[in-house]
């Protein structure tokens, strides 16, 4: 079987499994996301190992994994974390390079690429949590669709960019970082956003979530998504480079590794919980 064909597999198989996750919420999505953490964080520090750095990978990778199940274990009220965790977390991770790294151990690049890892990987996606009982979104389908929205305006703004890439070409977006990419392909990736964007609000989010931006805002909130899952997927490119690596990893056939396929959702989950807080209005039934 060609590429292709397992990417197409691939996705038949994981874009179901994942909207079923999404719609039960609670803990089988923070178990998700949290096992996705743990896979894009272990992948993170073995391209920072490539990249010359020694983080400490076990625990970066057992952090990313917890932090999406203590976002979760704190929404039931089984939990209080202190506001004062991460950076109590900082300075265990700093004390702990005294011994672990030492002098000729690089302890400045230990202790940043993990905390960097934990916080890109883990910290990111439990947003995909806090989207999923966001404010407005009341019950399970206004839940869901609100964590959706952002994710399919991700894989629209890949889409447009690859398509408008091919079609038009033209200038290089940024040739030192990622060769293929094009101004003709992200301004495409910011056109389709927004006219899928509109279309997912009027079909979905309005009459079956009660949910709606203002014309003003639903553009400004679908070109921010695309912008961000633009810069996101650059970032990746960027690390990978730095390895010299093509991939991050393999896990998913045809699609690469996890940072491969999230790279874009670790710039947009964060992003789009900020911005519904600003846009997101209520809207009556249809």
């Amino acid at each position: 079987m060609n590429e292709f064909g397992r990417r197409v597999i691939v996705s038949l198989i994981g874009a179901p499994l994942v909207v079923g996750i999404i719609w039960f919420g609670g803990a089988a999505l923070a178990t998700l996301a949290g096992a996705l953490s743990a896979v894009a964080a272990w992948e993170f520090f073995r391209l920072a190992r490539e990249g010359g750095s020694r983080p400490f990978s076990v625990l970066g990778v057992i952090s990313a994994a917890c932090v999406p199940l203590l976002v979760h274990a704190q929404y039931l009220g089984l939990i209080q974390v202190p506001t004062s965790a991460p950076v109590l977390a900082l300075l265990f991770l700093i004390a702990l390079a005294i011994w672990r790294r030492g002098v000729d151990g690089k302890p400045l690049t230990a202790v940043a690429t993990t905390a960097l890892g934990i916080l890109y990987t883990g910290g990111t996606l439990s947003y995909v949590y806090a989207l999923r009982y966001f404010g407005y979104a009341v019950g399970d389908v206004a839940g869901a669709l609100v964590v959706v929205l952002p994710v399919i305006l991700t894989w629209s703004s890949d889409v447009g960019a690859y398509f408008a890439g091919r079609a038009i070409g033209g200038r290089k977006l940024i040739p030192s970082v990622s060769p293929g990419k094009t101004i003709a392909g992200a301004v495409g990736g910011l056109v389709l956003t927004v006219l899928v964007c509109e279309a997912y609000v009027s079909l979905l989010l309005r009459p079956r979530a009660q949910l709606a931006f203002s014309p003003g805002g639903l553009i400004l909130f679908a070109v921010c998504i695309s912008v961000v899952a633009q810069i996101g997927d650059l970032a990746e490119s960027l690390f990978k480079r730095e390895a010299g690596v093509k991939d991050s990893g393999s896990i998913f056939p045809g699609h690469g590794g996890a940072l491969d396929r999230l790279d874009s959702l670790f710039f947009v989950l964060p992003v789009a919980y900020v911005l519904f807080g600003w846009l997101l209005i209520p809207a009556p039934s249809a």
